[in-house]
């Protein structure tokens, strides 16, 4: 642990190697370059998605640099998401407040995108100066007759999950407005799931192939009125539950709807997934349709895994998500092909996650919390790694390490939940730890004495 700071020990764990003590869910340190993101950031990667609303961030222009087109989050209709819309305040608006630039932005966009909801993002100056969003937010919406919603989200009130948190009590505001009629009581919403290259799509398929309905898809391929009438559903299936699980409790408490935590990444989580909502209904044709699709599904998926299992084995991979969630199945994707999980970490992961992924690693594994590029690089080098699972910021890590790289996060474009997904991933992975470009890299002619 060389390379990590004094402060940092405590956030980085070695499976089997001392007693479980691991520190986590805290502030990110001081000038440790932290791979974790802001609490407006976590607010606008769960609402983002709602494809229908107006999305609108009250600060300078440096905070939405990163909002256009923000995920590969599609959608089935309306892509009024994928636009970036900033208020964009300067020194003046600074000096004398924001509200009257952020009524003018409201209502000419309101007028010209036509949009079912506007959520109004607050950054770190707006809560130094103190614009007052929940007043401006409150005339507008009853000039235009729609739902205008405050995101406290400024950035410096602790760390991305924080903006989750801001991100379940906006979308609550919208909850419980909308008409239940006709909803099945065989219903679920599905939450944690933002429709990455398409997925939710695909998950969609397999409830309605059991004959369960989804209500609300929160947030990905989002709509308004599905949010608003999500109060219907018979029960939340959470799977990011780092993000949106404050709303099912919300939910919960308010409605009644009871919830269970799900993964819909490998085959294991995502068969389970099916299974236990089956199981929650109790239904008996429920349950056989879902073990017919299961069998379907594998009878195809098995047989082609076979060759990759036989080439990849005994390849080391490290992992490095935003929700723990994720690894989770990740682990148990990379054992199903006899790959050994060297390293694994998260921006936001708890403690009794981080306690569950040392009881299922290997002795040796390191577990980090809130982790940093030099931290990681230390542990690529020290386990020799042959695949590195993570987002935008950490591929050049990898790559300038001449470790091959596998995109698990907002920016990718292939699907990698369900049954289809674990082909493209075991494929991914394939393809990025046997590319014979490794030959030349750094790493690789250290290993064999400098000669290609």
């Amino acid at each position: 642990m060389e390379a990590a700071l004094k402060e940092r020990q405590a956030q980085i764990h070695r499976t089997g190697e001392e007693p479980f003590n691991l520190i986590c869910n805290k502030d990110s340190l001081a000038g440790a370059v932290s791979q974790r993101a802001c609490v407006f950031c976590g607010s606008r990667v769960v609402l983002y998605p709602i494809a229908d609303a107006l999305h609108l961030v009250h600060g300078p222009i440096g905070c939405a640099v990163y909002t256009w087109d923000i995920r590969g989050a599609l959608s089935s209709g309306p892509e009024l998401h994928r636009l970036s819309f900033s208020t964009d305040l300067q020194e003046m608006d600074v000096i004398f407040g924001g509200e009257k630039k952020l009524t003018a932005a409201l209502r000419e966009l309101i007028d010209r995108h036509s949009p079912k909801a506007a959520f109004v993002y607050s950054t770190c100056i707006v809560g130094i100066i103190g614009d007052d969003l929940e007043a401006v937010c409150k005339k507008v919406e009853d000039e235009k007759g729609i739902p205008v919603i405050p995101v406290q989200s400024e950035g410096f009130k602790g760390n991305k999950r924080a903006g989750y948190t801001a991100a379940c009590n906006a979308m609550a505001r919208l909850i419980g407005t909308g008409d239940t009629t006709g909803i099945s009581p065989y219903s679920i919403n599905i939450l944690g799931d933002f429709n990455l290259a398409g997925e939710i799509w695909m998950i969609r398929d397999y409830f309605e192939r059991i004959g369960v309905e989804v209500v609300a898809n929160i947030t990905g391929d989002g709509r308004v009125a599905d949010l608003q009438r999500s109060h219907g559903a018979a029960l939340n299936v959470v799977q990011c539950s780092g993000s949106t699980m404050d709303l099912a409790r919300m939910m919960e408490d308010e409605y009644n709807i009871p919830s269970i935590r799900v993964s819909y990444f490998g085959v294991e989580d995502m068969a389970q997934a099916l299974y236990d909502v089956a199981n929650h209904f109790k239904d008996a044709d429920l349950l056989r349709r879902t073990t017919e699709l299961v069998r379907e599904e594998l009878e195809v998926l098995l047989p082609r895994l076979e060759f990759y299992k036989e080439a990849l084995a005994g390849k080391k991979a490290a992992i490095y998500v935003g929700g723990s969630f994720k690894a989770f199945s990740l682990v148990k994707a990379f054992r199903l092909l006899g790959m050994d999980v060297v390293m694994v970490g998260s921006q936001t992961g708890t403690e009794q996650e981080y306690r569950e992924l040392a009881e299922i690693t290997d002795p040796g594994t390191i577990i980090v919390d809130d982790t940093n590029p030099l931290e990681l690089t230390s542990f690529l080098e020290e386990k020799q790694v042959d695949i590195f699972v993570g987002g935008v910021k950490e591929r050049p890590i990898a790559y300038k390490l001449g470790v091959g790289f596998c995109d698990h996060n907002h920016e990718r474009k292939e699907a990698l939940a369900g049954f289809a997904g674990m082909l493209n991933f075991v494929e991914e992975v394939y393809l990025s730890v046997m590319s014979p470009v490794w030959r030349f890299t750094k790493r690789c002619k250290k290993e064999v004495g400098g000669a290609l």
